[in-house]
């Protein structure tokens, strides 16, 4: 079973990378961005045919390691 996690910036939190992103897209002439944030993508595929108990795995990876709960929220979504 397989589960997608995205892990991004908490929106208070300062994001110096997206922001680099961003003045250079500007510089490049993408004039009309507005903003852009930077994050992380992971596909995890789990050993397990019970969908709840694969994706509290996930979920707890993403607690402890994938994630830094203290500026970053995620999502994990299946993937079909």
């Amino acid at each position: 079973m397989k589960f997608s996690v995205i892990v991004t910036l908490k929106k208070d939190v300062l994001d110096p990378q997206g922001k680099v992103v961003q003045n250079t897209l500007q510089n490049l002439g993408m004039s009309d961005l507005k903003s852009i944030r930077q994050g992380k993508y992971f596909e995890i595929d789990i050993n397990n045919a019970n969908e709840q108990i694969a994706k509290k795995k996930v979920d707890d990876m993403c607690k402890k390691l994938l994630a830094n709960l203290i500026i970053e929220d995620y999502k994990v979504n299946k993937i079909k």
